[in-house]
């Protein structure tokens, strides 16, 4: 192998790819990013076995080849040289790396002993605007489980449902569903949310279409020269749905920054309770009320003015408020509740693309 190629698309390339590599895993080479030349352009892989990232680069490629070197040695050097350009020549199994100011050797380890990186010849095939992408996965991917324990709730659900594609994500104690595009042909994924964190982060400002392509054990997203495979989780998603209320008894629309500003307060004083913050929602005064109790510092109760209908109490766990306050986008945001043993939900009054439910906490 031998090619020439600029510092800042290499640079951009293995800071896309390297998180993947995984030190910790039972095989040393998969702490290694695979460098090869595919079509006269550079190729910079990693994979962890359940997610695999693939960036192409433009490259001066005089002679192909492909070796692995260590991830995190190769994105410190790399980053840490001046922009221009780099010579890439392989000899054996060591990488020289050089630029008119910096030579090194890195020890490689063959191409061959790296995982065959995943690819799907068939499948489903669409696209979806990355604005929107990136936008729902902001306010999807927060509600998802981390507990190993019950795999099928630590994935990102898109599925379509009368014509319409949903993104949704629960850990039991809080639920995301985000309406996106129609979409005709049906849609069924189950993603685990670590792919959809690093999708989120690839997608970072790009402006075209986001490339899905997917069989029954895999799906890729292609975002410009970047190319993400995740294996899908297998398993039945729980029927969510049956947990929505259809109508609410109490419901508040407030200012959503008063409502954030009150609920950070509140959770200053919440934290030896486990962020837990109860709501007071008074409709004679038009007004939506927090109070939270630290035994050891003292108590807090901060108060906003809306729009209020009905009256009641319920418990929270603030943490959850502020991701979902924070997700949200609009001026106000609606605040409805049944009662302080039923599920809440925020939404955005003048959009009805998404909703964020969360279970009460017992006081």
């Amino acid at each position: 192998m031998k090619l020439q190629v600029t510092q800042e698309n290499l640079n951009k390339a293995l800071n896309t790819v390297a998180r993947v590599a995984n030190a910790r895993g039972t095989l040393p080479v998969l702490a290694n990013v695979l460098i090869k030349t595919v079509n006269n352009r550079l190729s910079i892989a990693a994979t962890n076995l359940d997610i695999a990232i693939t960036h192409y680069i433009g490259a001066k490629v005089e002679e192909d080849g492909a070796i692995t070197v260590p991830a995190r040695l190769m994105q410190d050097f790399v980053g840490s040289l001046p922009g221009g350009t780099i010579d890439l020549k392989l000899d054996d199994y060591k990488l020289d790396v050089s630029t008119p100011q910096y030579q090194s050797i890195i020890n490689g380890v063959s191409a061959e002993e790296f995982p065959v990186m995943p690819a799907i010849s068939e499948g489903k095939s669409w696209t979806i605007p990355a604005a929107a992408l990136k936008k729902s996965l902001q306010q999807v991917i927060i509600a998802a489980s981390g507990d190993e324990a019950r795999p099928v709730l630590t994935g990102v659900y898109l599925h379509t449902d009368g014509g319409k594609l949903y993104m949704v994500a629960t850990d039991s104690y809080r639920l995301a569903e985000k309406k996106l595009a129609p979409r005709k042909e049906e849609i069924n994924l189950l993603v685990p949310v670590s792919a959809m964190q690093d999708l989120l982060r690839i997608v970072g400002d790009v402006e075209e279409d986001v490339r899905v392509t997917s069989d029954d054990q895999q799906v890729l997203f292609g975002v410009g020269d970047v190319e993400l495979v995740a294996r899908l989780i297998e398993g039945k998603y729980p029927d969510y749905r049956k947990l929505i209320p259809e109508k609410f008894a109490t419901s508040a629309t407030l200012k959503r920054a008063d409502l954030l500003n009150a609920v950070k307060v509140s959770s200053l004083f919440a934290r030896e309770s486990a962020g837990s913050i109860t709501l007071f929602v008074d409709e004679k005064n038009q007004e939506l009320s927090i109070r939270s109790i630290a035994s050891q510092l003292g108590e807090n109760t901060a108060a906003c003015n809306g729009k209020i209908v009905g009256e009641g109490s319920i418990t929270l766990n603030s943490r959850y408020m502020l991701d979902v306050l924070n997700a949200l986008s609009g001026d106000e945001v609606t605040f409805s509740f049944n009662g302080k043993l039923e599920p809440s939900i925020l939404k955005d009054p003048t959009a009805d693309d998404y909703a964020h439910i969360i279970m009460p906490l017992k006081s």
